[in-house]
């Protein structure tokens, strides 16, 4: 019987760099099984031969093939006009599509992950790709399988510098308990782990990005300090030194309240995966008496919130 093959929509956008993570994030949130920036600017099929000149970066993503595709990129259509309406000064963002049978997914998408320095100690790289560390380098091998996360997203980026900023400052990380929040492949929890926390917890509602984030945790020798699961994060409980959610603003604020009551007094929460737009919004809603603002990062229109929730007064005994 013949193998069936795989049916794919290429999507191609040509777009000022500005406006590359935001594309990014929307084409992922529309289910797109892989998000990629073109390294090297050349014409292709899709007809835009002038990429230099015109000073824009080129997206393409995959969707996998569907009775929706026309419904799918008239939301595409419909998110590109609205950025436009938001930045008129810039140039407009177009993009093409067409079919892939059989893409042999295997090979074709590992040529734009390379290794990178995301923080101070931390490099990302793939497993198949080889890094000499030096000095305090801390390398993290991810095999992103078809979750695509390989930190390489501004919003990750910062999420990691700010749990480093935290952890190398503290002495006490070793007794640190964190929570990862959507987790995907595992990158925070796994960078959080090897900075020295005692236990991070991940959690994912996505049982694909569960099962690879296991498998990254194996491959890093991590698996006694991490532990991933397969839940929504409304049903978590506990109490944690630190959380590190990286998801869009709606689901922080829809959350905040949740994440507030699951972090221990004194502790850090890490909010990322917003947008400039969204960003005093977020930050009005945490910074509510049971938390407070310790840091900021920003990052083209992206922006990271670290908030601090408040420490009781310490009891004075009478002597």
């Amino acid at each position: 019987m013949p193998e069936t093959k795989e049916k794919w929509i290429e999507i191609t956008v040509l777009t000022p760099p500005e406006l590359v993570d935001a594309l990014s994030n929307f084409l992922e949130e529309l289910g797109a099984d892989g998000v990629f920036q073109e390294a090297e600017h050349s014409p292709d099929e899709s007809g835009f031969n002038n990429l230099k000149a015109s000073a824009q970066e080129e997206i393409k993503a995959y969707l996998p093939w569907s009775h929706n595709v026309k419904k799918q990129t008239a939301r595409i259509e419909t998110y590109i006009d609205s950025l436009s309406s938001l930045f008129p000064k810039m140039e407009k963002s177009r993009f093409s599509t067409k079919t892939i049978v059989d893409p042999n997914w295997g090979e074709q998408w590992k040529k734009y992950f390379k290794p990178l320095r995301v923080s101070n100690n931390i490099i990302i790289k793939p497993t198949w790709e080889r890094y000499s560390p030096a000095g305090h380098d801390i390398v993290i091998d991810i095999d992103p399988g078809m979750a695509f996360g390989t930190g390489q997203h501004s919003s990750t980026m910062m999420c990691i510098m700010a749990i480093e900023n935290i952890l190398m400052k503290d002495s006490k990380r070793e007794e640190y308990d964190i929570l990862d929040v959507g987790t995907g492949t595992g990158i925070l929890a796994i960078c959080a782990a090897k900075l020295g926390a005692r236990m991070v917890t991940g959690i994912d509602t996505d049982p694909k990005a569960v099962e690879i984030a296991d498998k990254n945790i194996i491959i890093n020798g991590v698996e006694g300090q991490v532990e991933i699961i397969n839940r929504d994060i409304a049903l978590c409980r506990g109490s944690f030194d630190l959380i590190a959610a990286n998801l869009i603003s709606g689901a922080l604020i829809k959350l905040h309240s949740h994440l507030i009551s699951l972090t221990k007094p004194g502790g850090y929460i890490i909010t990322s995966g917003i947008t400039k737009q969204d960003a005093k919004e977020v930050e009005k809603i945490f910074c509510n008496g049971e938390t407070v603002l310790y840091e900021t990062r920003s990052e083209d229109e992206w922006v990271c919130y670290t908030f601090k929730k408040d420490a009781p007064p310490k009891v004075q005994m009478a002597k």
